[in-house]
Order: structure tokens, then C-alpha cells, then sequence
């Protein structure tokens, strides 16, 4: 007996259970936007997929702004460009709250959260991934030491500003908890009304592909809507994407729309400099990046922050050392030449990459639960301010500037991690290492090394900072003018180490 109930072919046996041989095929295949956004409407909390602007449902998104649907809660890493992607809801209005953990260079997302006409809810990157990804698998709430000591934990945090610059809506704390010595907070899980997520491929049955690293936030995000509409790049037969390397199975998927010509505009091109080694001179930067370098040791996992700390991996040499991305990257290699540049490959500063023999892929949320299960043994980053005991001030100056924290506070309260800042030793001659920290933190007690271009710190628990290491001109008088904090001094205080530049 053969036969077929709702799009399966089912083979049976009398007096037995049939058996399923090909799948159901309860996808919607949409033949144009507006079709497939149809039941959107204003006050939906939509949940969009993408890290920068790769990996974003671009026709989806511009077909909401054809839509004009007003007071939309979007829950995303961070919101575009000024003119792209989801910076073109942000220009209509069209957006009443935004739940992202980086606003960016989109001046006009910065603008309307200071001048109180957008609210924020800032939230760590890698909190932000487990929040969705939870909300995907059913689970109410869990415990992470993401945050912990800082504006996230104690509530406080800016939300809504009124235009006068004061604070009308705040954070709320959040529930704490000690686990084997360890503090946590409790964070809530993230659900949608919509989830907008773009993948490369679909098949006939609605399993989803991604390609690169345009997975990031997409796959989580896939679970948690109660609608998900795919954008794709093409759809293929049924068995043309191998079991094996679906992403996202179609039982998370309702809704998906083909489309082709997609702009995949490149948000900082970045490519290779083929003396980019050798262009290093007595400047307090060089001089921190040539200190920087010794900090890598043969095998090892490390994320590097933008800048100084990426600047530093160019002078690897003879050891291997794996790059890891925050935003689904296991095995970083050189920015590709003029010419190689992909959309779908950048790293967590949206600069294109490339990716070396051995590397691996995968989403936000798998990325995170690297950093935060403590399997990254480096990370580097730079600072607005360091205290005595080792905490860290780096993602905000209220009312001035809102970066947010990214993907930082995750990298910094991984217990296991060596966390080493880089950052010039003052700023304009305001004191950068302090007592303690007049910034909104990015992490409590999670420092342990400062490389400046005066000298080292390192950051001992139960004494304090410790002097290893100062630069040439400089004095211990000099020093203690820079630093706000005391210090002792190492009683095998050395030079100021270089790296050797062939």
C-alpha cells in the first residue's frame, strides 16, 4: 500500500506503522516579498539575522520600509550602515526600540539613542547569541558570568535618554548567583514574532545552507522566531545539499523567498599590504605592537581586537598560533590581495579575510561557547581605562559616545583566559590607569596584562599592578606622573621587549 498524507509518501504495511519516505513539505515558497512579509505589523519584535553587513536578509528588510510598518522592536548584533540594511528602518522612524550589542559606525543609530528618540537595550554579543539560541530551544532563562560586577548586572544602563540627556529608562538588575566559587547572572531568553535570517541556499523541503561567515547570527536566530522567513540565493532540489551539511533543518523554517543580485556591500574593505611587516617605527603604537607580539606562544587559540592587537599578529613568526573571530571563525589568515576580497568572509571588525587550511565555521552562538567555556587561551584588546585591580572600561562614555560592548565583556570573563590591553598610556593627559575605573565597566578583576608604550604592567591578584618592564627615556618618576594607580615595582624589572623584525 502506497500513499501520501500532507506532501509525505508514505509506505505501509497492513497492521503495521507507516513510514515516511520523503519529507513533508510544509514550506511556503514565496514568489515575492511583500507576499511573504505580509502579516508583518507595527509593534512586531523581529528578530534579524547578520553580523555587520554580511549576512543580512537586505530584501526583506527594504521590503519593511516599503511596508512603512511603525514601532518595531529589532533584535540584532547591530543595525547597519546609515543607508543599508537596517539603518534604512532606523532613517524612517520605523524602529522603537533596538536589542543589539554594537551600534557602531551607524552615526544615525548613535544619534537617535542619545537625543532619547531610539531605546536600546545593549546587551553582550555572546549573551545576546545564548538569549536567542535559548529562546529557540524552549529554555525560560540561564546563568552566565558575561556581565558580571558591570552595568548589566547591577541595572543602571541607559535605555531610553530623555532629550535633555538624562536617563528615562534604565536596565533592570539582573539575579545572581554563585556556582564552585564562580559569580553568574541570570539572563532571560530572546523570542520573536519574526525571525528574518538569509542563508545561501534552500532545498525543495526548506533546509537552509550558509556560506562562509555569513552563518553568525542567522542560524540562531532561524528557532526562535515564531515565523522564520528565509532570504536565499537559490533553491535547489531535494538531496542536492548533503544531510550532513544542512544548517538549518527545515522544521525551524515557515517561509522562503528567492531572490538574486544581492548588493552584499563590503563594510570596511581591508586588503593585504605586502610590506605590511615592515612598517613599523619608534611611534608609541609601533612601539606597542612590537611589545604586543611576544604575548603569542606556539599553539595557541587566541581573539585579537581591531587595531593594535590585529596589527600585531602580522609579526607571527615561526609559531603557530590559530585567530579566533567572535563571529564564527576558527583559523583567521592574512586580508586577501585586491581582487580576492569576499562579502561573506570578514572578521568581528567587519574587515574581509581569508581563512587558512584547517579553519572551521560556524554560528555566533557556537562561537561564544568557545570564549566563554574558557577554550581561547589569549585575549587582546584595547582599553579606555584600567583600574588597579584589573578592571576594565572600554565599550562607553555616557551621554558622549555609545559604541557598545560587542562582543568584549564575553572575552573578558572567561574563566582561563589570559586577558592582555593595549592601549597609549594616557589620553590627551588625562590618567588611563586608575585606582579604579570612572567608566561604565566591561569586566571586574579580568585583566591580567597592560602593555603601553612606557611600559608593562602586569596585574597580580591580592597585590595589585607590577612593574616588568619599562621603555627606554623612561623613568619610575615619568611612570607614576602617567599612572594614576600605584604600583609596585618588579624586583626583575627589565626593558621594554621587542620583537625582532627580520
Amino acid at each position: 500500500m502506497l500513499r501520501t498524507v500532507l506532501g509525505k509518501r508514505l509506505f505501509g504495511i497492513r497492521g503495521k506503522r507507516a513510514i515516511a519516505t520523503s519529507p513533508t513539505l510544509s514550506v511556503e515558497f514565496c514568489e515575492d516579498v511583500d507576499h511573504a512579509i505580509r502579516d508583518v505589523k507595527d509593534g512586531d519584535k523581529l528578530l534579524v539575522g547578520g553580523f555587520g553587513l554580511c549576512g543580512i536578509p537586505e530584501f526583506l528588510i527594504d521590503g519593511l520600509v516599503r511596508k512603512g510598518v511603525k514601532n518595531l522592536t529589532c533584535v540584532s548584533n547591530n543595525a547597519g550602515v546609515d543607508d543599508f540594511g537596517l539603518g534604512l528602518l532606523l532613517q524612517n522612524k520605523q524602529v522603537k526600540r533596538m536589542i543589539s550589542s554594537y551600534v557602531g559606525e551607524n552615526a544615525e543609530f548613535e544619534r537617535q539613542f542619545l537625543t532619547g528618540e531610539l531605546e536600546v537595550e545593549l546587551t553582550p554579543q555572546g549573551t545576546l547569541a545564548e538569549r536567542i539560541r535559548a529562546g529557540g530551544a524552549g529554555i525560560p532563562a540561564f546563568y552566565t558570568p558575561t556581565g558580571y560586577g558591570t552595568l548589566i548586572h547591577k541595572g543602571g544602563s541607559p535605555i531610553k535618554y530623555h532629550p535633555d540627556g538624562t536617563i528615562a529608562i534604565h536596565s533592570q538588575p539582573r539575579e545572581e548567583r554563585c556556582f564552585n566559587g564562580r559569580n553568574f547572572i541570570m539572563e532571560e531568553a530572546i523570542l520573536g514574532d519574526f525571525s528574518f535570517i538569509k542563508a545561501h541556499k534552500a532545498d525543495e523541503a526548506g533546509n537552509l545552507t550558509f556560506r562562509l561567515s555569513a552563518n553568525n547570527f542567522n542560524q540562531p536566530m532561524a528557532s526562535a522566531g515564531k515565523i522564520t522567513i528565509a532570504e536565499v540565493e537559490e533553491i535547489v532540489p531535494l538531496g542536492a545539499i548533503p544531510a550532513e551539511d544542512v544548517h538549518v533543518p527545515c522544521i525551524y523554517v515557515d517561509r522562503v523567498i528567492m531572490r538574486t543580485g544581492h548588493e552584499k556591500r563590503i563594510e570596511k574593505l581591508t586588503l593585504q599590504k605586502e610590506d605590511a611587516g615592515a612598517q613599523l617605527s619608534d611611534s608609541p603604537k609601533d612601539r606597542i605592537i612590537r611589545r604586543a607580539a611576544l604575548e603569542f606562544t606556539d599553539g595557541m587559540f587566541a581573539n585579537l581586537g581591531i587595531g593594535i592587537p590585529m596589527m600585531a599578529a602580522n609579526y607571527i613568526s615561526g609559531i603557530t598560533v590559530t585567530l579566533q573571530s567572535e563571529n564564527g571563525i576558527l583559523g583567521l589568515g592574512p586580508f586577501p590581495r585586491p581582487g580576492e576580497q569576499d562579502p561573506d568572509l570578514i572578521n568581528a571588525g567587519k574587515q574581509t579575510v581569508t581563512i587558512l587550511p584547517g579553519s572551521s565555521l560556524f554560528s555566533s552562538d557556537i562561537s561564544f561557547g568557545m570564549i566563554r567555556g574558557g577554550h581561547v587561551d589569549l585575549t587582546m584588546l584595547g582599553g579606555l581605562q584600567v583600574s588597579a585591580n584589573g578592571d576594565l572600561a572600554n565599550w562607553m562614555i555616557p551621554g558622549k559616545m555609545v559604541k557598545g560592548m560587542g562582543g568584549a565583556m564575553d572575552l573578558v570573563g572567561s574563566k582561563g583566559t589570559t586577558v592582555v590591553v593595549t592601549m597609549e598610556h594616557t589620553a590627551r593627559g588625562s590618567h588611563k590607569i586608575l585606582p579604579e575605573c570612572t567608566l561604565p565597566l566591561t569586566g571586574t578583576r579580568v585583566v591580567d596584562k597592560i602593555i603601553t608604550e612606557k611600559c608593562v604592567f602586569d596585574v597580580v591578584e591580592g597585590v595589585g599592578l607590577v612593574l616588568v618592564e619599562i621603555a627606554e627615556g623612561e623613568t619610575l618618576d615619568t611612570i607614576k606622573q602617567a599612572t594614576a594607580a600605584g604600583f609596585e615595582v618588579s624586583p626583575e624589572l627589565k626593558p621594554l621587549q621587542q620583537i625582532k623584525i627580520n
